[in-house]
Formats: C-alpha cells, sequence, structure tokens
C-alpha cells in the first residue's frame, strides 16, 4: 500500500507505527499507534483483530512486522511502502 492509498483509506483499519518511542514521538500518523519492531513479539497481543496496516520510517521494518504477524500469526498485515517519511514528504499532516 502506498502513503496516498493509505491517506484514501484513512483510520479505517488500525495503523501499526513499529518505529522506536522517539521516532514515533517526532511525527506520526494522527491515527497510528506504536507498537516498536523491538517490542512485537511481547507485545503481538495489542494488535487489534481483523486486518492492519503496519507502518515505519521508510517500509523495511513496517515490512518484517507484516511478514510476521502473517507468517507466526495469520494476520492480514499490510505494509506501507514509503512510510512516514514519505508520508511527511507529500505534506501529510503528523502528530506528535
Amino acid at each position: 500500500m502506498t502513503t496516498s492509498e493509505l491517506a484514501a483509506q484513512g483510520s479505517v483499519r488500525p495503523l501499526i507505527d513499529v518505529r522506536e518511542a522517539d521516532e514515533f514521538a517526532s511525527g506520526h500518523v494522527p491515527w497510528a499507534v506504536n507498537v516498536p519492531l523491538s517490542e512485537l513479539v511481547a507485545r503481538v497481543h495489542e494488535i487489534p483483530d481483523g486486518p492492519v496496516n503496519i507502518i515505519c520510517q521508510s517500509g523495511g521494518r513496517s515490512a518484517r512486522a507484516a511478514e510476521y504477524l502473517e507468517q507466526q500469526h495469520g494476520r492480514q498485515a499490510t505494509n506501507v511502502t514509503g512510510g512516514t517519511g514519505q508520508w511527511i514528504a507529500e505534506g501529510r499532516e503528523t502528530a506528535q
């Protein structure tokens, strides 16, 4: 999924930001919830049921997180390519 598609979809699906807490605090998609990749295994129970979107800074960590959720937990997880960096570069609203 691209950042444009994410913006069009809005908060219909939960958005999990897998960046570290300090990265998340510096600016994130307004409806994103922070579950850092380094804590994902321990906090997987916090991921809402149903399909979720996963975002990071550029798409690498979120791709790994989506793969983990799909392969290890049978979840439908969609990676946001370009990540928060692309979201910000497009001039989209962020929260802190």
